[in-house]
């Protein structure tokens, strides 16, 4: 939370539902050139009030957008041809990552027992939850619960573990094992 870097952010502050979502589809991408091991820190200034050389501005960004310039596009007007955008493979503090397809109906395997042992972990603190059969074949049941947790929690109530239910799932888990504390 430094403006050095970002824009401010305060931890139990209020934000729009568009910017939380967004941030949820997105938080797992990352900046990379090639033969670059570490992330790419993308530094920009508005570009109306303060002049900064080289780096992206906050309105000439906005006038891209507004002609129709997509995300890597935009960032490469300004960084140059050689950025790419790069998903993480793995979140540290989170159990597992994203399956990478939604889990519905006819789902199987471990992600999908994992998700349900999560579920039953969860409902263990959360007793509006339905505990349900940890077999790793998305039924009724699952959905079902799926549909709770997502009532509980403020998602979009469809029944499919998308990769903002995923990540609120695995966000909740953590904390009701206490598994990121330190001991």
């Amino acid at each position: 939370s430094s403006t050095a870097f970002d824009h401010k952010w305060m931890y139990g502050r209020n934000i729009f539902e568009s910017i939380s979502q967004i941030v949820d589809e997105l938080f797992d991408n990352y900046l990379s050139r090639p033969g670059v091991r570490q992330p790419i820190l993308t530094q920009y200034c508005d570009g109306e009030r303060v002049q900064c050389p080289n780096w992206m501005t906050q309105w000439g960004s906005k006038y891209l957008g507004d002609q129709g310039y997509s995300a890597i596009e935009i960032l490469r007007n300004f960084y140059g041809d050689n950025m790419y955008i790069n998903s993480a493979e793995e979140i540290s503090g989170i159990p597992a990552s994203w399956p990478g397809n939604p889990l519905d109906i006819g789902s199987s395997g471990p992600k999908v027992r994992q998700i349900q042992e999560q579920l039953n972990v969860i409902a263990n603190s959360y007793p509006a939850l339905p505990k349900i059969t940890a077999d790793g074949i998305y039924g009724e049941a699952t959905q079902n619960a799926i549909r709770e947790f997502q009532k509980v929690f403020g998602l979009p109530v469809t029944g499919v573990v998308d990769y903002s239910t995923w990540y609120e799932i695995q966000e909740i888990y953590v904390g009701v094992t206490r598994i990121a504390e330190l001991v």
